[in-house]
């Protein structure tokens, strides 16, 4: 049975705490040696090396100084604060309506320059068209039994807030499973104008879109996780029940890696054209 997202933040929290007492230990001190050179009661360093208490930044510092591994501290710092912040489960997201979670993102989203996007089930959210939003949005709605469906509302926020690949300043990098093509999630008419979309921003300048074949021989990498990265600041993976928000560089740099290994499987221009256009017959 797969963790809850509480359990699988008290294991990130854990991680932390582990690693804190390993570097204590390699260090040779002990629990009162490590207090005293960072000026706190020795209670804190039990607390925090069981994982009862929460190291702040400042705290992860003087920890990796007191131990001679102040090289270790910014990569420490950036887990900790994942294990605290790394789930926000859905029902909490979508408190306030599907509109306000698409809102929400609108200055997040003006300030990323860089955008780098893998989805192995649905056509990204950037590059929606307002029926095939829609008809996502309430099936999101549906299953989550919301009180109120407000995803039409919520499909034209998405579509006014994708408006950003039209504007100076931002890049795209999309790579879409070809399979996701095909997963008729709205009527066809919605799919037909969808795909054709794509066709049609697949080929402005600021837009690199690659299409995974399903053909591919020797697969480096199988379909994984939906996930969108920013910048080189964030990556945003969807589960069923929460995002997970990752910032530690070390797994920034892992996601980055798939990232580059799934893009160079894609096919691009005449050859992405082509598996769109595939699809589009498919709905005759």
């Amino acid at each position: 049975m797969p963790a809850s997202p509480s359990s699988s933040a008290q294991a990130a929290r854990e991680t932390v705490a582990h690693r804190l007492r390993d570097m204590r230990k390699a260090a040779g001190l002990t629990v009162v040696d490590l207090a005293r050179r960072c000026g706190w009661q020795h209670s804190k360093t039990s607390r925090i090396e069981n994982a009862r208490t929460a190291p702040s930044a400042t705290d992860i510092r003087l920890w990796c100084t007191a131990c001679e591994q102040d090289g270790q501290a910014e990569d420490l710092v950036a887990q900790s604060l994942n294990a605290e912040s790394m789930y926000r489960e859905w029902r909490d997201q979508m408190r306030s309506g599907l509109r306000a979670l698409q809102t929400s993102l609108v200055q997040f989203f003006h300030d990323t320059s860089l955008f780098r996007v893998y989805s192995s089930t649905l056509i990204p959210g950037l590059l929606q068209t307002e029926g095939y939003a829609a008809a996502v949005l309430a099936g999101a709605a549906a299953f989550r039994s919301l009180p109120v469906d407000d995803s039409a509302e919520a499909a034209q926020a998405r579509v006014e807030r994708s408006r950003i690949i039209h504007e100076a300043g931002h890049r795209f990098v999309l790579l879409i499973e070809e399979s996701a093509l095909r997963y008729q999630v709205a009527e066809a008419d919605a799919m037909a104008a969808q795909l054709g979309y794509l066709l049609t921003v697949g080929e402005l300048p600021a837009v690199s879109l690659g299409i995974v074949p399903t053909g591919s021989p020797g697969r480096a990498h199988w379909p994984r996780e939906t996930f969108h990265m920013y910048d080189d600041a964030l990556v945003s993976v969807e589960l069923i029940s929460a995002t997970v928000r990752v910032t530690q560089p070390s797994e920034i740099a892992l996601y980055l890696k798939a990232f580059e290994e799934l893009r160079s499987m894609a096919v691009y221009g005449a050859g992405a054209r082509a598996l769109i256009v595939k699809a589009i017959d498919a709905l005759a």
